[in-house]
């Protein structure tokens, strides 16, 4: 991409019940860059956002349905899951999007090298699938919040060197809280770009999918989002180091308020 992108989680909330269209002109009101769509109980969207979305010139992303465990104990568990981060991807696809990101799954007491194992199977018959569909959309397993769900800096970027169309998402709220506080400064920013950057080359860093949000925590990791300004979340030093990388790709806002958040980020970003 050819710069940083700031995009919504979600339709502005002053959106109201008006729709996609609506959304756009507020995005465009506000400078904002896009939105991630969100899928979170299935992949549905009717005619009339999908036409809305096709017609915006915006960036769009997509984040699939948390109802997915692609290390799930019960096989259809597994196989319903595959099928969401699917759907996912086609649709976002087929609407003109950039990437789509997903909580791949939990440990559950596993052994985390045969939880890996189980998961990159998963996302080896995704990719296959998609590929066979000519669908070459970035495929990211997101960096998340909790100890007990699979889905640190080190295990995403084992799983995309494995898969030519899987890159990381990274959730730097989600960092901040599955290590109950740290990964907050801005040299401990730094060091995430700079691993990406060595392992995955300078391709990932110029093809970024983040997401950043206020954010609370317990010793067990995430417990919910926050207003940044609410939390304690530094995203001052954190867009320091997007700068000093000269990171390029979308970054999404996952506070409650989205847009003022969002609006936050760029306006920041920009004064730097």
């Amino acid at each position: 991409m050819d710069r940083l992108y700031f995009l919504t989680a979600g339709m502005p909330l002053r959106t109201g019940t008006k729709g996609y269209d609506r959304a756009f002109e507020i995005l465009d009101e506000m400078n904002l860059d896009g939105l991630e769509l969100e899928f979170v109980r299935g992949v549905r969207i009717s005619d009339k956002s999908r036409e809305a979305v096709s017609r915006t010139k915006k960036i769009i992303t997509a984040h699939a349905p948390f109802y997915v465990n692609l290390n799930a104990v019960e096989p259809e568990k597994v196989e319903a899951s595959v099928q969401r981060i699917i759907e996912t991807a086609e649709v976002t696809n087929a609407l003109g999007g950039y990437s789509i990101t997903f909580h791949a799954g939990y440990y559950l007491g596993q052994d985390k090298e045969e939880v890996y194992s189980k998961i990159s199977s998963q996302i080896k018959i995704i990719t296959d699938a998609l590929s066979k569909n000519g669908n070459k959309i970035f495929v990211r397993p997101e960096t998340t919040g909790k100890a007990t769900q699979w889905g640190d800096v080190d295990e995403i970027i084992r799983l995309s060197k494995e898969y030519e169309t899987v890159y990381p998402c990274v959730d730097f709220s989600h960092l901040h809280a599955r290590y109950a506080g740290i990964m907050n400064t801005y040299d401990e920013f730094c060091s995430v770009f700079e691993k990406i950057g060595k392992e995955l080359g300078d391709f990932a860093l110029n093809n970024f999918h983040a997401h950043i949000a206020g954010i609370e925590y317990t010793q067990k990791g995430e417990k919910q989002h926050l207003n940044l300004e609410e939390s304690d979340m530094n995203y001052k030093d954190l867009l320091k180091a997007f700068k000093a990388f000269e990171v390029k790709g979308a970054v999404v806002c996952e506070s409650p308020n989205i847009e003022d958040d969002c609006k936050l980020l760029k306006d920041y970003y920009l004064s730097l």
